[in-house]
């Protein structure tokens, strides 16, 4: 695609000065020496609190990991600072908001850590097989216990996969190193990614149950994947399934595993990660058939070291004028540009996630991004960025934003392609968000509608409508018939839920299939079961309860 690969800032020292850097926390020896290649360092390891205040003022740079908290009050006390290194994945602990309004690139290292999780995901597939910390624990209690002990191979057994990104697909190649069938399942991935790595495609978790001898998980902890692995998906597995959990706690429902070792539906598991952690009390922390590691998925040597040295060298680029391809805050667009197509931001980003949602259960392998009318006179990659940011939101194991979209979703298979006319039917700006899944296409547009631009969705399939976006939006497609708003309206009603607004887009000039589409906007989240309900009764076909932010 011909989006934006990272920012290019300038930001030369004042007064020409050798911009000042402080390493506040300990990175691997090779960051700090690249540091120290461009700029004059100050190592704070050892700083007191009170000291890290009184001089946070003197520099232009500061590389942390997890223990400072960049909080807006610090950032205020940062007068010179111009970038935020971050040596790890995640940026929980610093306000990239008010770095952003001050001007502050904020970078991380996300590749850091991905082939040591996926390592130790193989190292625990191993434990599980072989039981080789039950063996040792034995072994040097003075036993000699090899028939006890007696493991399986990987050879030919099946690995389930669930959630095929970064991490999933690494997972992969090496089982099938061990000569593992792999099968995984992620929506978000291209068929054509499944086939580069000889991965089989499961067209749902529940196939992957069915079939996995062990099983993996690898997907981000949202409110959607909260306990993704219950009771009932224990219940569809093969007896003896051995789990593994790698990814983030909480995506495995630990009484419900516990329930499913003592019946021996599981016949074993291995946990890095927990609910809370540190933790160090567990009701399955005494089973014999489990095995536990304090969250070491990202911990080793050489990844403390790559995430420092590739931390540092986004200080560098962002010190230094070059191009920040890790930033998570937003890329350099040119101020005019900015100032047109900044309102249209958050509808790209929720036409992007409307357009997937709609398309979900399909192997995505193209998005389309359609910019039509005024806005297409300007630099529009931010758009297709923000589309992108809102197709992936929630389903890669890490954050997904303005920068680090386009290289997500090229490790899915998944190619955007941007078109720019510059008229558009009807409107003075117009959105079309085009989702391509093998033949079937989910189309949906937007516009933004008075002074301030506020997000309309306008379109659905080819039906025309008009209703503002919000948080909780519901979509039904239905038999083009009288009456169907209001048993939506009468099923809503009987569940206590309020609607915000509502249209309907009748069925277009020529179309034979007679379906309508109806877009419904609540003010709290539609339960799965509700709309459910709705689209079992008689001429309903479909229907999605999204939350967009």
């Amino acid at each position: 695609m011909s989006g934006v690969q990272g920012s290019e800032i300038d930001t030369a020292a004042p007064n020409g000065a050798r911009p000042r850097v402080l390493v506040k926390e300990k990175i691997g020896d090779s960051g700090v020496a690249l540091l120290r290649e461009h700029f004059d360092v100050d190592l704070g390891v050892d700083w007191s609190e009170e000291e890290f205040l009184a001089r946070l003022g003197d520099y232009d740079g500061i590389l942390i990991r997890s223990a400072t908290k960049m909080t807006a009050d610090l950032i205020a006390r940062a007068s010179r600072l111009r970038a935020i290194g971050r040596a790890g994945v995640g940026v929980d602990n610093v306000d990239v908001e008010a770095a952003t309004k001050r001007g502050i690139v904020v970078a991380n290292a996300p590749q850091s850590n991905v082939v040591t999780a996926a390592e130790h995901t193989l190292a625990l597939l191993l434990a599980l097989a072989r039981n080789i910390p039950q063996a040792h624990a034995s072994l040097i209690a003075g036993k000699w216990d090899r028939s006890k002990y007696s493991g399986v191979e990987l050879y030919e057994k099946t690995l389930g996969v669930v959630g095929f990104g970064r991490i999933g697909q690494l997972v992969a190649a090496r089982a099938r190193g061990f000569g593992m069938r792999v099968l995984a399942f992620d929506p978000f991935v291209s068929a054509e990614r499944y086939r580069e790595l000889g991965v089989e495609k499961a067209r749902s978790s529940d196939e992957i149950y069915a079939q996995a001898d062990f099983l993996t998980i690898h997907l981000p902890k949202t409110p959607d994947t909260q306990n993704w692995l219950n009771a009932a998906a224990f219940a569809q597995m093969r007896d003896g399934v051995r789990i593994l959990n790698v990814a983030r706690g909480g995506l495995v429902d630990e009484a419900a595993l516990k329930d499913a070792l003592d019946t021996g539906k599981v016949g074993g598991a291995a946990l890095d990660v927990f609910p809370s952690e540190p933790m160090t009390e567990n009701p399955l922390f005494g089973y014999p058939n489990v095995i536990v590691t304090p969250h070491l998925g990202a911990s080793t040597a050489e990844a403390t070291d790559r995430a420092g040295y590739q931390s540092a060298e986004q200080v560098v680029a962002a010190l230094t004028g070059g191009v920040v391809s890790t930033a998570v805050n937003i890329p350099a667009i040119g101020a005019e540009d900015m100032q047109a197509l900044g309102p249209f931001l958050p509808l790209a980003r929720q036409l992007g996630k409307l357009a997937m949602e709609l398309a979900e259960g399909s192997s995505v392998e193209r998005i389309e991004a359609a910019f039509m009318g005024r806005i297409a006179d300007f630099d529009t990659r931010l758009l297709s960025l923000a589309v992108i940011q809102g197709a992936l939101q929630g389903r890669t194991e890490e954050d997904v934003n303005l920068v680090n979209a386009p290289t997500m979703a090229e490790e899915r298979g998944i190619v955007l392609e941007e078109k720019r006319v510059s008229e558009a039917q009807d409107f003075n700006e117009l959105i079309r968000v085009t989702v391509i899944a093998g033949d079937s296409k989910v189309a949906v547009a937007g516009t933004g509608i008075g002074p301030k631009r506020v997000p309309h969705l306008v379109e659905v399939q080819g039906r025309r409508l008009t209703v503002e976006l919000a948080p909780y939006v519901t979509v039904f497609r239905y038999a083009d018939l009288p009456g169907m708003i209001g048993r939506v309206g009468t099923a809503f009603g009987k569940h206590g839920i309020n609607i915000s607004s509502a249209a309907v887009g009748h069925t277009p000039d020529g179309d034979e299939q007679r379906l309508a589409a109806m877009v419904v906007t609540t003010d709290a989240a539609v339960p799965a079961a509700v709309v459910n309900e709705i689209v079992a009764s008689e001429g309903f076909e479909a229907g999605w309860a999204v939350v967009l932010d």
